[in-house]
C-alpha cells in the first residue's frame, strides 16, 4: 500500500495532499465536468496544474472548471465520435505532461457510436485510442487509463471476431471487454514507448467502488436500484475513487502499473499496485488488439518511429 510518515512518525496512507507540487504541468482529463474526473481534476487544479477539462458538454464542463478555479480550461470532446477526437487533438499545439483517460458509460442498453461501434467499446476504448495516438507527440510525462475491476467479468475476452457483440450484446459483457481493452491497450502502449525509447509511461488505475452518477445508466433497472443502494451504505465517495487515478498521474511507478485500492476486493482504500486477470496480461491480445483499434479508427501509431 501507499504510505507517507507522518508527523509523529506514524505511517499515513496516501491521499490527494500528498500530491506533489504540479505547478507547470498540463494535464488533460477526459470526462472531467463530474464523478472521479471532476474529482481528479480538481485535486490536481489545487496542486498547481494547469487543467484541461475535455469534455462532451461545454456548458457542463464550464461550470465544473468555475467551481475548482484555479488554471482551467474546457474544450469539447465527445469520445464516441471520432470526428470530435480528432478535431481536439488537431487543436492542440503545446506540450502536455499528463493525459488521463478517464471519461466512460457504463452497462448502457445496446446503442452505437458515430461511427457505428458498440458503444461501451467505442467510447472506452476506441475513443481513448484514437485520442491517446493524436496527442502522443506531445505528451512528456505519462497517461493514466481509467480500468475498473470489472475487467474479470463478463466473458473475460475480447471478441476479436464481433467487438460490437452482434446479436449477443449484454451491458455486462460489453463493459467488463471495454475495461479489458483498457488494461490491454496500457500494456502494448508501454511496449510501443519502451521500444520506440520514449520516456512516456502509460498506467492505468481503478477507482473501486465510487459513488458516481455512472451506474444511473446502467440499462437493468433492478441493477440501477442495486447500485443505488450500494452507492450509500459501501461505497466511497467520488474523491477517494479518484485517488488511484492521481496516484498514477504523479507518482514514480513502473512502466505498465496498475493502481487500485488496498482494500477487501480492491472496493476501497488507499491506492496501491494492485494485480489483472491473465487475460489482461496476454501480450499478443495486447497487440491483436492495437492492430484491430488502428483498422477500426484509421488511426496509427503516434510517434514517428518504427515499432516491432
Amino acid at each position: 500500500m501507499a504510505e507517507t510518515t507522518g508527523a509523529r512518525g506514524k505511517r499515513a496512507k496516501w491521499n490527494a495532499t500528498q500530491l506533489p507540487d504540479q505547478t507547470g504541468r498540463t494535464v488533460v482529463v477526459t470526462g472531467a465536468n463530474s464523478g472521479i474526473g471532476l474529482a481528479a481534476a480538481a485535486a490536481l487544479a489545487r496542486a498547481g496544474a494547469h487543467v484541461v477539462f475535455a469534455v462532451r458538454d461545454l456548458a457542463r464542463g464550464g461550470a465544473a472548471a468555475r467551481r475548482v478555479g484555479g488554471s482551467t480550461e474546457v474544450r469539447r470532446l465527445d469520445l464516441a465520435d471520432l470526428d470530435s477526437v480528432r478535431e481536439f487533438a488537431a487543436g492542440w499545439d503545446r506540450p502536455l505532461d499528463v493525459l488521463v483517460n478517464n471519461a466512460g458509460v457504463m452497462m448502457l442498453p445496446e446503442q452505437r457510436t458515430k461511427q457505428g461501434f458498440e458503444m461501451q467499446f467505442g467510447t472506452n476504448h476506441l475513443g481513448h485510442f484514437a485520442l491517446t495516438n493524436l496527442l502522443l507527440p506531445h505528451l512528456t510525462d505519462r497517461v493514466v487509463t481509467v480500468s475498473s475491476g470489472l475487467h474479470r467479468g463478463g466473458d473475460g475476452v475480447i471478441h476479436f471476431d464481433d467487438v460490437n457483440l452482434t446479436g449477443r450484446y449484454s451491458p455486462t459483457r460489453a463493459y467488463a471487454q471495454s475495461k479489458l481493452a483498457n488494461l490491454l491497450f496500457t500494456l502494448e502502449l508501454q511496449r510501443r514507448l519502451t521500444e520506440a525509447g520514449s520516456p512516456v509511461r502509460a498506467l492505468a488505475a481503478h477507482p473501486g467502488y465510487a459513488a458516481t452518477n455512472l451506474q444511473s445508466h446502467t440499462a437493468n433497472p433492478l441493477a440501477r436500484a442495486f447500485m443505488a443502494i450500494g452507492n450509500r451504505v459501501f461505497a466511497q465517495d467520488d474523491r477517494a475513487g479518484a485517488l488511484p487515478t492521481l496516484y498514477a498521474a504523479s507518482q514514480d511507478l513502473p512502466p505498465a502499473a496498475y493502481v487500485g485500492p488496498d482494500g477487501l476486493g480492491e472496493m476501497r482504500g488507499a491506492p496501491a499496485l494492485v494485480g489483472r486477470s491473465a487475460a489482461a496480461s496476454d501480450p499478443e491480445a495486447a497487440r491483436r488488439l492495437w492492430t484491430l483499434s488502428a483498422e477500426l479508427t484509421g488511426v496509427e501509431w503516434g510517434l514517428k518511429t518504427p515499432v516491432g
